[in-house]
């Protein structure tokens, strides 16, 4: 999951198709759509993609976007390459475009996607090398749990193992990874949906780690399952004690951790492991009602 908001450019300077998501560390970023849409686009609880049929847009018109920010703003610092999972790309058109960034842009320092676990493992060794020394920084990457069970019940497409797979082999790349997991997406399974995430996060190792909060959005297979009765969110308790489990468990050697996405009822920052305690502090002081937390309608995707 993921923020659609305003985008740094206007639409006649840089070409967009429907909606366009980023992360919300890419605010600040300059957008370019390499695909549209997302390859697997199975996920039950996300609608963000559904209104495309998947496909890599022409190198040429990629180009030509890079060109006309540059024209505008050649002091771009961050490129996030939409959509879904970018990754797919291949290597004929990802090394144009990194190429034509850094040869646009002096300035930039930062150039990150989407990714799914496969879309990682699909690459070789030598091409994840290639990719990051042409300027592939930051893959951000939503197992959204670390239990098998839910993976599959949510249809992810990928396990927890190839997760672990392919946050080695983009370390071993030199990338940085950005992992995300989702609160109240396991249900019945919650306890061993919070332990078994804190374990992946321990196992792939992020520089960053965030966390959203389930929605149920209309037209989704989430939300049928949820009109027949057979998903509900849990409360905010449960979900809060989720995410404390998640903190308190996994150990990261060193994550900036966040739960700024706007889906969640208590926004937090801090690093792990150094800030654990004050963030279980918070926690602790939120379940307990000695925190307000985030009204409804200042929630969104």
């Amino acid at each position: 999951m993921g923020t659609s908001g305003a985008l740094r450019y206007a639409p006649h300077t840089v070409r967009y198709e429907g909606k366009v998501y980023r992360p919300p560390s890419e605010a600040d970023a300059l957008i370019v759509q390499a695909t549209l849409g997302c390859s697997w686009n199975h996920c039950t609880y996300c609608d963000m993609y559904r209104e495309k049929t998947f496909r890599v847009r022409t190198l040429d018109d990629v180009l030509e976007d890079l060109d006309r920010a540059a024209r505008v703003d050649p002091g771009v610092e961050k490129l996030f390459v939409a959509d879904g999972d970018a990754l797919v790309l291949p290597m004929d058109h990802w090394l144009p475009v990194l190429d034509r960034a850094r040869e646009l842009f002096p300035r930039l320092r930062r150039v990150s996607c989407y990714a799914m676990a496969r879309n990682v493992l699909a690459k070789s060794d030598d091409e994840l090398r290639t990719l990051r020394a042409r300027g592939l920084s930051l893959l951000y990457i939503g197992p959204e749990s670390g239990d098998d069970a839910t993976l599959k019940r949510i249809a992810k497409g990928d396990d927890s193992a190839a997760h672990v797979e392919a946050a080695r082999r983009a370390h071993a790349a030199g990338m940085a990874l950005s992992v995300i997991a989702l609160l109240g997406i396991g249900m019945e399974r919650s306890r061993e949906h919070a332990e078994g995430t804190a374990r992946l996060v321990t196992a792939m190792d992020p520089e960053f780690f965030s966390a959203l909060t389930v929605t149920v959005v209309p037209g989704t297979p989430l939300a049928t399952l949820a009109e027949r009765g057979r998903f509900t969110v849990p409360s905010k308790v449960d979900l809060l004690r989720e995410l404390r489990t998640m903190v308190d468990l996994a150990r990261p050697t060193a994550a900036v951790f966040r739960t700024n996405h706007a889906s969640n009822y208590l926004p937090l920052a801090g690093r792990l492991p150094q800030d654990r305690e004050r963030i279980l502090a918070l926690l602790d002081a939120a379940m307990e009602g000695r925190i307000a937390l985030r009204s409804e309608r200042s929630r969104g995707l």
